[in-house]
Formats: structure tokens, C-alpha cells, sequence
């Protein structure tokens, strides 16, 4: 009989959030994490779940299938959650946090749980015969990765991930950058760099022509839709910025009284206040060139950089292929997947998958079947993609409305989007009350 004692390896988002989950329903977790001992090109601690990327989780709109995930989340029970509403900053509609406050948080949470014990060590192959969930993340060690590969005798799929740069507020020229947010939603938690017709064509053509980093011959750049590095948006066309971050639109310059031809915008970074992070320009330009094409920003002129941005390789596997419902290895039984390797997008997403993970596990070795999440759930929408997605075209993915199964015809009586999207949510609110009654998911958790 195996003994109540699972293995997880990596304690970002997805690893700490699954280990929390199982440790809570009365397992014993070994969550194995390299850092500090080994980092990885983008981490700069060894915190659990470290933000490396944007500090914002995304949307919180109600409305919306970002924040019917966390809505859902925290019905059941999400540590990443509770540490991001502790550590929450200003970000009009959207979850941002205090990143340093955060992590200090989910650490601290984990390293205090009697039931897990935390071994700070590189995991270089898949431990036999125990329970195991691998939660590696887009940063999966040279050494794991290929004992992945050789595991689930499957090409390794993957793609480059940008971070964008944070200036210091002190920095940044408040004469020109206003506050705001787009069409007055949120207050006036973002800072918008507004540009007009001439300063914009002058950035565009320094941006496009900016000295890049160069990935090596055997690496491919299957960018990520949602994610794509500033430069690249640039040269799909000059208007291409002007539909994406760097859109124009709600917003009126306080100087002009008109809108602008382009708005850079600012989001807070930190609960204080101190730094603000360049919304959606994510990039792969050497650092010295961001440095000079940014500070084209009106605004920016005289920025300091607090962090510039880099490139990074993000891993995924081709989970339609090798992952059932509950993210168990269809051929490994003993061995689970969770996180942004899986194929999904986001902070939030990983964190999900993590959980169900780490539920999933710890009903398993106590003598329980797994139960996977209806599918008009937010969870229940992402497992489907990663488990039933097309394999010869599997990318990852956000949570959005385009995952959900349609609303049944006699349900699309009312006929606008916004009502539409209501259904959505209130059917998956009352699918996953009803998952968790039948299924009895809470009611395992050790009081």
C-alpha cells in the first residue's frame, strides 16, 4: 500500500499551491526546491513563488473568466490567493501585488505547515514508486528536462517568454505622465506616458530598429500570443502597438484635453508606490538599447531602471497527448503534471493547477477516486485544454470565455455579451458548488 507522503518537485506558483492542498487534507509533502543552491536565469531568490514577470494576477472583474477563476479559487481554499489579497497594490480593475511581500508570505505559509518539509535541492530524475507531482515551471533544469523527455518519450515543446522593465517613480517626468485608467475604470491607478503623432513615429522607428538578443541556431521563437515582446508587435506593422499596449484609447491627456495618438502606461509595482512597471513592454532588446529606446518615452526621459527587462525560455509539454483530467501521466498512474508546464498562461492559471493537483494527489493516497472539475468550470475549462486540446497544435493559454462549452440554446435568450458572460460565470459557480458537494473535496481538509 503506498504510504500518505507525496513528492513535489518546485515551489513556484503551481508547487506551493499543491503542496499547500495536500498538506491541508492531512498528507505528508517532501517539496523539493533548487533555489537558492541553483538558480535559474530568472529568479533572484530562492522565495516561494517568486514573481518573476508582470506583479499583476490578472483581472478581477467578476465578469470576466480571469476573475471567475479566482472567484472559484478561493471557494476552494487557494494559499496563493490569500498571500496576493495580503500583499495587494492599487491596479484599478486587475490583482497586482507587492511581489517581495507576497513571496515572504507563501513562504512563510509553507515553511510553518507541520506536514510539509522543504528540501532545498536539484531534483535530477523522477523518483520511483511514490506519488510525485512535477511543478518545475517554465524553468525546468537542463537535467530534469531531459529526464522528462526520456519519461514521457515525447518531444519537449517550448517558447520564449519576455519580462518587461520597472523604472523608479522617483524617475518618472509626473508633468507629462498622468493618472488615470482607461475610460475612468479603476481610479487613477495607472500613470499614462501620452505621445503624440511625431514622438510616436520616432519611437517606433528606434524600437524596430533596436539591437536585440539573439537567441541561439537551435532555439526556435514560437512567441506567446498574449506575451509577445514589444519589438515583435512593432514589426507585424506601425498601427500594430496602437491596437495592443500601447492604445490611445479612454483616455483624455489633462495638458491637451484630447486623447492622445499613443499612451505608454505605468503600472504601481510595489504597495508603496516606489516603482512602476512599463505595461506590456515585455521585450528582448539588449539592455543598453532599452535603455535608450525607452527613455523616448515621454515621461521616461530621465528613468531609472529598477529592472530591465530579459528573455527567457518557457517549457511546456504537449499535455493532450500525455495527461488525463485529473493532470496524471496517462502511462505513470504514481506521477502528475501541474502548472505552467502543463500548457497554461499566467500566474493564476499555474497556481490553479496546482491546486487541483495537489487535491487530486492527496485523495488518491488517502484512499480516494480523483474527480475532475466540470468542464463549464473556470478549472473545468482549462483542464479540458490541456488534456483534450489538439495535440498537433496544443500552445498554452489563459483562462478565457473561448474555453468555456457553449451556453445550451435554450439558455441564449439574452442576447448581449455582457449577459452572456453573466451566464457563463453563474452556471460555472453553481457546476463547481455542485462538484464540491457531490465530490466532498472540502470536506477532507484537517482541521
Amino acid at each position: 500500500m503506498m504510504t500518505r507522503e507525496l513528492v513535489i518537485v518546485g515551489g513556484g506558483f503551481a508547487g506551493s499551491e499543491a503542496a499547500w492542498q495536500a498538506a491541508r487534507r492531512g498528507i505528508r509533502v517532501m517539496l523539493y526546491e533548487m533555489r537558492p543552491v541553483q538558480m535559474t536565469p530568472a529568479h533572484k531568490s530562492g522565495a516561494f513563488a517568486e514573481l518573476v514577470c508582470s506583479n499583476s494576477l490578472g483581472s478581477l472583474d467578476p465578469v470576466s473568466a480571469p476573475g471567475l477563476l479566482k472567484r472559484e479559487m478561493r471557494v476552494l481554499g487557494s494559499l496563493i490567493l490569500d498571500a496576493a489579497e495580503e500583499a495587494k497594490v492599487p491596479a484599478g480593475s486587475a490583482l497586482a501585488v507587492d511581489r517581495e511581500i507576497f513571496a515572504k508570505s507563501v513562504t512563510e505559509a509553507i515553511m510553518r505547515h507541520p506536514n510539509i518539509t522543504v528540501l532545498r535541492e536539484e531534483v535530477k530524475q523522477i523518483p520511483s514508486g511514490r506519488m510525485t507531482i512535477l511543478a518545475t515551471g517554465p524553468l525546468t533544469s537542463d537535467y530534469l528536462a531531459e529526464e522528462i523527455r526520456r519519461k514521457i518519450r515525447s518531444d519537449y515543446l517550448y517558447f520564449f517568454d519576455a519580462i518587461s522593465p520597472v523604472v523608479d517613480a522617483e524617475s518618472i517626468d509626473q508633468s507629462v505622465a498622468f493618472r488615470a485608467s482607461r475610460y475612468g475604470k479603476g481610479g487613477e491607478d495607472y500613470l499614462n506616458c501620452p505621445m503624440d503623432e511625431e514622438e510616436y513615429r520616432r519611437f517606433y522607428e528606434a524600437l524596430i530598429s533596436a539591437e536585440r538578443v539573439v537567441p541561439k541556431d537551435f532555439e526556435k521563437t514560437p512567441y506567446f500570443e498574449a506575451c509577445l515582446p514589444i519589438e515583435v508587435l512593432a514589426e507585424r506593422g506601425r498601427q500594430s502597438p496602437l491596437f495592443g499596449p500601447m492604445k490611445p484609447v479612454g483616455l483624455v491627456d489633462p495638458r491637451t484635453g484630447r486623447q492622445p495618438f499613443a499612451v505608454v502606461q505605468l503600472r504601481q509595482e510595489d504597495r508603496y508606490g516606489t516603482s512602476f512597471n512599463i505595461v506590456g513592454f515585455q521585450t528582448k532588446l539588449k539592455w543598453p538599447e532599452q535603455k535608450r529606446v525607452f527613455r523616448m518615452i515621454p515621461g521616461l526621459e530621465k528613468a531609472e531602471f529598477l529592472r530591465l527587462g530579459s528573455l527567457h525560455r518557457n517549457t511546456f509539454i504537449n499535455s493532450p497527448l500525455l495527461l488525463t483530467e485529473t493532470l496524471r501521466v496517462r502511462e505513470d498512474p504514481n506521477l502528475f503534471f501541474a502548472g505552467q508546464i502543463v500548457g497554461v498562461e499566467g500566474y493564476t492559471e499555474s497556481a490553479a493547477m496546482g491546486l487541483l493537483a495537489g487535491i487530486q494527489a492527496a485523495r488518491i493516497l488517502s484512499g480516494r477516486n480523483a474527480v475532475a472539475p466540470p468542464a463549464a468550470t473556470a478549472h473545468g475549462a482549462l483542464i479540458q485544454h490541456v488534456s483534450r486540446g489538439n495535440p498537433a497544435a496544443f500552445q498554452p493559454m489563459n483562462t478565457n470565455f473561448g474555453l468555456f462549452p457553449p451556453l445550451e440554446p435554450g439558455e441564449k435568450k439574452k442576447q448581449t455579451k455582457e449577459e452572456r458572460r453573466f451566464r457563463i460565470v453563474e452556471r460555472a459557480l453553481s457546476e463547481l458548488s455542485q462538484w464540491i458537494a457531490r465530490s466532498g473535496i472540502l470536506n477532507d481538509i484537517s482541521k
